[in-house]
């Protein structure tokens, strides 16, 4: 809703040195949305001038027409003689009042005008455009021509009252009250501490039997219509400057004068209008729900097929309007012409449900200023003032006649009233407001308030949205001031705090985020085509999905069994952008389907559900075992003047989820595997005891290069993921303080010579149990191949094993002792010998 300041003051008594970013402040502080302030005519400087045409003469030889107008501009040129003007305009003649800027003045956009030869003429200013003064769409697409009485050398910047400042508000949907000068109005009055000058409280006849014919055979979707009617309009009455201006400045376009008066009316008081050509309605004016097969073509020239919830306007031939919405082209005002166009009309203010009129709009996808406004809530009892206040105005300014008639069908029904007690909204805020400025603050809005200890509240009728006690309790709240509500922190009872399950997913995100992986949550949703592309086979569990009803995107309609698609997909974007060195993770559900997967029930609203019929609700939901999972490519270690840098790789990937056991306080078995999208040679299958059985949680490594290759991925891209609940399950996460021993280390080095198919792993959990307990550490610390000194087939693995005794110095014997026997059950198990 766009509010000039200007229009504003008409209505409250601002102090004369608030601006708009004053206003914008304190409506702010009282809840409503400013979004900006735009200051109109901020860099406009004059002189700008009423002149009129006294010559035009055509210019030829040019590729498009152009005019060499003199334009008398009074003394406003410091001479009295004519100003020498050329122009490539065509809608104006010799006589007409136009607008004109003279050398030395600033148009918006920081355009200086000076004198200037152009087309072979000079040219001392311009004559003006609507689009060229920051005025906006005046319909003409043209030169302004003013109405004839306007007198020559006149100030235009203040006769089109181009300086001016508008709010733009973004109004709620429970604040349909604010689309509206009158209710934006109220609210600055009531910020301001002023008063206000309500401009629906005007003198208003009372409904009698002469009026314009009206039946409404829906009072549920229409408990209000007022008609009224004037004839005797002049068809050449135009709408004079300040109504065209105001329209404007609001975003409305000006139309014809019978038009704008309504609209204008609307926005000065929220009250939708329609203005029906008298002598094109038939009948009686009435108002249902449409017909099978009815149809209507709309003022925007559409035909729509109506449905038989849609509320019309009809009159003996059928509908003539979509109520609430849009008129009908069949009553369209014709516009003003010589001699032509409406003189008598008939004035709709009525009052639609607003669930009716949001489907209609909805429906036929036609939202209009009206449409809006019924929406949100429009007052019943302003109708019968926007009808009068819209036959004043077409009286004073088309010199037409108001008719004695008035017709007021009204549905019978009663105010809203709220009891709620004085102390609820001292309550909510947890401020002692007291019930004295309870009372104000609620009688500021438009509420009458009677009682002590309990109020009783009559809700204002521009106020729908006031439904129950602590809609109240938010006015009160709202008007006092956010801003003064205190701060206070939250007390929870002891014991309480973070579940174990939440400490160890932040310890996770913190160990992986420490190791270079930055957290990328992605959608739950995914398209069973990418299980195809990482190569799961066809009966794989993973491709059993829990599908959606109503998915968000028809392309991803199922819930995801795994996080590698959302996060994969999240690496490709990146590098897409630029980013090639990644390492991304990511901690979430996945959801399987359960066994006789049953369809959950829906539970009542009205009442508690039962605990069976929640226990009833979990049995139908998919089982949700929640999995953490990384992802990297390009460099892991990046290269620099202290050396050269590392790609990242399958070891990579494994390590990020021994990072994970780590933080659980799991024991991970790591070992040669092959599953899905992993390179079958370069895939780790990993595993934990599990009551004291092997139970696969993951897999981590290189993806194959077929999955790289069908989701676009870079070369070698690795990946990790593992089931976060099992590694729960079996870890001990309790902290364990570190023997520090006073006794020195003795360190020993092996050399084994293996096969090279045998998994790295294999030897060294040989090598762990064989050297028994004087083994404090084992690390692998090269991998050696020459085909030349070890044979085809054959690779070398050095391990640095670590002795130590918590109670003594260890002796050469006894250090050499264990790495034998470590030696020993790794060439029993797996074929080593020591490297020669």
């Amino acid at each position: 809703m766009r509010v000039p300041l200007s229009w504003l003051r008409e209505y409250v008594d601002l102090p004369a040195t608030q601006t708009g970013r004053d206003v914008q402040a304190k409506l702010i502080s009282a809840g409503l949305e400013v979004e900006t302030v735009e200051h109109l005519g901020a860099d406009l400087k004059g002189p700008l001038v009423v002149g009129q045409v006294l010559t035009i003469e055509e210019l030829e030889g040019f590729k498009k027409p152009i005019r060499f107008c003199t334009v008398d501009v009074g003394q406003a040129n410091g001479t009295g003689e004519p100003q020498e003007i050329v122009c490539g305009a065509r809608n104006f003649a010799v006589g007409d009042k136009v607008v004109v800027v003279l050398p030395g003045a600033t148009l918006p956009g920081g355009f200086s005008i000076a004198a200037r030869k152009t087309y072979g003429r000079t040219s001392h200013g311009m004559i003006c455009s609507s689009d060229e003064l920051g005025m906006g769409d005046d319909g003409t697409h043209g030169i302004i021509v003013l109405p004839p009485e306007t007198e020559v050398g006149k100030d235009a910047v203040e006769l089109l009252e181009l300086v001016d400042e508008v709010l733009d508000i973004a109004v709620t949907a429970n604040r349909g009250d604010c689309l509206s000068i009158r209710g934006v109005a109220r609210e600055t009055a009531i910020a301001y501490g002023l008063t206000l000058r309500d401009p629906a409280l005007i003198d208003v006849p009372g409904p009698n039997a002469f009026g314009y014919p009206v039946q409404v055979s829906d009072p549920h979707g229409c408990d209000r219509f007022t008609a009224r009617t004037v004839t005797g309009l002049s068809p050449e009455s135009r709408s004079p400057i300040w109504l065209q201006r105001r329209l404007q400045k609001v975003g409305v376009r000006p139309i014809s004068l019978a038009v704008d008066v309504t609209n204008y009316v609307m926005m000065e008081l929220g009250q939708p209008l329609h203005a029906y050509d008298r002598s094109l309605v038939q009948g009686t004016i009435g108002v249902r729900r449409a017909e099978p097969g009815e149809k209507l073509v709309t003022l925007d020239g559409v035909e729509r097929k109506l449905d038989a919830e849609d509320l019309v306007i009809t009159d003996d031939r059928g509908p003539i309007g979509l109520a609430g919405v849009m008129g009908g082209a069949n009553t369209e005002i014709a516009d003003h012409a010589e001699g032509e166009g409406t003189t008598d009309v008939v004035i709709e203010a009525a009052h639609f449900d607003a669930v009716a009129i949001a489907r209609t709009s909805r429906r036929h996808k036609l939202s209009s200023e009206a449409s809006r406004r019924f929406e949100r809530g429009v007052d019943p009892q302003a109708a019968a003032a926007a009808a009068q206040r819209t036959v004043d105005l077409l009286v004073l300014l088309a010199g037409g006649t108001a008719e004695a008639g008035v017709t007021e069908v009204v549905a019978p029904s009663a105010p809203h009233i709220i009891t709620v007690a004085a102390d609820h909204s001292d309550k909510v805020a947890g401020v002692d407001y007291g019930r004295e400025t309870v009372v104000r603050r609620l009688q500021e809005i438009g509420c009458d308030v009677y009682g002590q200890d309990e109020l009783i509240v009559t809700v204002p009728s521009w106020r729908p949205d006031l439904q129950e006690i602590n809609d109240l309790a938010e006015e009160v709240i709202r008007l006092e001031g956010y801003e003064n509500l205190p701060s206070t922190l939250p007390k929870p009872p002891s014991g309480r705090g973070l579940t174990h399950r939440q400490r160890l997913h932040r310890r996770v995100g913190r160990a992986l985020a420490g190791a270079g992986y930055v957290e990328a949550p992605s959608y739950p949703f995914v398209s069973e085509q990418v299980f195809d592309q990482l190569l799961l086979e066809a009966d794989d569990p993973k491709r059993r999905v829990v599908r959606l009803t109503n998915p968000l995107n028809d392309e991803e309609p199922a819930l995801r069994t795994s996080l590698l698609p959302g996060l994969l997909g999240a690496l490709r974007r990146n590098v897409g952008r630029g980013s090639h060195d990644l390492a991304l993770f990511e901690t979430g559900l996945v959801f399987h389907p359960r066994e006789g997967q049953r369809v959950a029930v829906a539970l009542p609203v009205d009442r508690r559900p039962t605990d069976e019929e929640i226990a009833e609700l979990d049995a139908a939901l998919p089982e949700q075992p929640r999995h953490i999972a990384a992802v990297l490519a390009g460099a892991r270690e990046q290269a620099g003047w202290w050396g050269r840098g590392r790609p990242a790789d399958w070891a990579d990937a494994v390590e990020a989820g021994r990072a994970v056991a780590r933080e659980a306080g799991a024991e991970l078995i790591v070992r040669k595997g092959q599953y899905g999208p992993w390179h079958p040679g370069r895939c780790a299958e990993l595993a934990v005891l599990v009551d004291g059985t092997e139970t696969v949680v993951g897999h981590a490594g290189e993806l194959h290069p077929r999955v790289v290759k069908a989701l676009g991925l870079p070369e070698r891209t690795s990946a990790v993921e593992l089931d976060l609940d099992v590694l729960e399950s079996v870890g001990n996460d309790t902290p364990q303080a570190p023997s520090i021993s006073t006794f020195p280390v003795a360190t020993q080095d092996v050399a084994l010579v293996v096969d090279t198919f045998v998994p790295q792993a294999e030897v060294e959990a040989a090598l762990r149990e064989g050297a028994g307990e004087l083994l404090e550490g084992i690390r692998l610390f090269d991998v050696y191949e020459n085909a030349e000194q070890l044979g085809d087939g054959r690779k070398s693995l050095a391990y640095a094993l670590r002795f130590r005794a918590s109670d003594r110095t260890l002796t050469v014997d006894e250090a050499s002792a264990a790495r034998d026997a470590a030696v020993a059950l790794a060439g029993e198990r797996t074929g080593a010998v020591l490297r020669g």
